[in-house]
């Protein structure tokens, strides 16, 4: 195995800069470096060296012993002065001592993986708390890192596991008198697991949406607002805007963190019958984004005024309410009245669907439980066939536990590393 170095920090000028070292050359290596020795487990203040003797840095090293460390190997962190000279020279340093070489993107993680300290489900946690960029992404990313969805998982896994053994017994002794019949806890068993998938797999999409954001479109006739509130929402000025029908002719985008939540608003071309060619393409464009968004917010008196669905949870509020007398239900972008409301009724709606989420995330989450879910089943179905059938009902259950095993990257998962792992930086 090759003792791995890369930069763990950001790039560029900071106060402090981290460069990790990890494989089994790690502290024989920076010990060459520093002038005092370093415990096995520690930390202490040290002036690093190049080769030649010239002083590098005066830096703090930590050192971690296998398998107390996060890549399960021995691992040393300098913590240096985050000058990009400083950082660059003990990077040379590094990469000129023998043994040693450059990380790759994820290799860390990937050993830390590889060494049994995160299941695969982990990883993409870590992937995805790395790119967190709200509070409920951050909680939902922390609960797969901390290995809540292996947990699960693997208490399926168990429960299946028992069930299989069952079954196994009977065949095992066909021939003789078994005391008692297994089929009842066999079906109890594989009824509870797949309630459980089930519970978790319809929870994927809106888990999937609060980790990638959900989408508000804002549709209406042209010249009610939308452009005017979609600004006055995003706070700058993200769309232009006119008194002249049909400026808006695609589909702008603004992504803003809603309550918690990340959000990307929609501004849609004013939807009317048009003999303009262009105009024309940006409203078929308009109705099947607004078809295909988490919620829409209508800017109209009723819903029956657009030629779009009004679904459950969508809102309906009046536009332009700077010109109007009575200012119920409406909202205006110009002034801001009504605005706090409509972006307090958004909340609430994206909250409550997101509560409905569960710890998988991921389209590769929801595929590994319904192939264990399909399984079970097929398990269910033979089952009622009689004691003759046993043991295709356990090669069935056998199905549905490689299922959950390739869920946390247990087995057959190798063609998706080098996928996962790109994503990842030098450092991680």
């Amino acid at each position: 195995m090759d003792t791995i170095f890369a930069l763990a920090t950001a790039q560029g000028k900071a106060g402090v800069a981290v460069i990790r070292v990890s494989g089994p050359r790690s502290h024989a290596a920076v010990r060459s470096m520093c002038d005092v020795d370093l415990p096995r487990r520690g930390m202490r203040l040290c002036a690093l060296q190049d080769g030649a003797g010239g002083h590098l840095d005066d830096a703090l090293v930590l050192t971690f012993s296998a398998p107390a460390s996060f890549t399960g190997e021995d691992v040393v962190e300098l913590q240096l002065h985050g000058s990009v000279a400083v950082v660059s020279s003990v990077l040379n340093a590094l990469s000129s001592i023998p043994g040693l070489r450059l990380a790759e993107p994820g290799e860390f993680t990937r050993r830390a993986m590889e060494n049994g300290k995160l299941d695969l489900s982990q990883v993409e946690g870590l992937a995805d708390l790395i790119d967190a960029e709200t509070e409920a992404q951050r909680r939902q990313a922390q609960n797969v890192l901390a290995g809540k969805l292996g947990e699960l998982a693997e208490s399926w896994r168990t429960d299946l596991i028992r069930a299989a053994s069952l079954l196994e017994l009977t065949i095992d002794f066909a021939d003789e008198d078994v005391p008692m019949d297994v089929t009842p806890e066999v079906l109890a068993l594989i009824t509870d697991v797949q309630h459980a998938l089930s519970r978790e797999t319809g929870g994927v999409v809106i888990a999937e949406r609060i980790r990638s954001g959900f989408e508000v479109a804002i549709v209406g006739a042209p010249n009610v607002g939308k452009s005017t509130l979609l600004n006055a929402l995003a706070g700058r000025q993200a769309a232009i805007t006119s008194e002249i029908a049909g400026t808006t002719r695609d589909v702008i985008e603004v992504r803003m963190d809603l309550s918690g939540l990340a959000v990307t608003l929609l501004d849609t071309a004013g939807l009317r019958e048009t003999s303009d060619v262009v105009e024309d393409m940006g409203i078929s464009l308009a109705r099947q984004r607004a078809e295909q968004a988490d919620l829409r917010v209508f800017l109209s008196e009723t819903a029956d005024d657009l030629d779009v669905g009004f679904r459950q949870g969508d809102i309906l509020i009046r536009p332009k309410a700077d010109e109007r007398q009575d200012k119920t239900n409406a909202v205006s972008g110009v002034t801001g009245e009504g605005l706090d409301d409509l972006v307090a009724r958004i909340s609430a709606v994206l909250k409550t669907r997101s509560a409905s989420a569960g710890l998988a995330t991921r389209e590769r989450h929801r595929i590994a439980m319904e192939r264990a879910s399909c399984a079970l089943q097929a398990a269910r179905l033979v089952l009622s066939e009689g004691a003759d059938r046993y043991e295709v009902a356990s090669e069935e259950l056998r199905t549905a536990i490689r299922a959950l095993e390739f869920l946390v990257g247990r087995i057959d998962v190798e063609n998706l590393l080098d996928e996962i792992f790109s994503s990842f930086c030098l450092g991680k």
